[in-house]
């Protein structure tokens, strides 16, 4: 089966161009401060499991 680039690169454009109308403000600000949320949790609780294999490793 043979793939047309230009015709994935027109379904993955046309694609695109119908979801840029349907995404709202409130939902980019939603996706940033969960991101950072989701970025500090994980960095804490990497330092905590970092903390604790060398406490336990002594």
């Amino acid at each position: 089966m043979t793939t047309n680039s230009h015709t994935l690169m027109g379904t993955a454009g046309g694609t695109f161009l119908s979801i840029i109308p349907n995404i709202q403000s409130a939902d980019i600000f939603k996706t940033i401060v969960l991101a950072g949320v989701g970025a500090i949790v994980s960095f804490t609780i990497s330092l905590v499991l970092k903390s604790i294999i060398k406490k336990h490793k002594k």
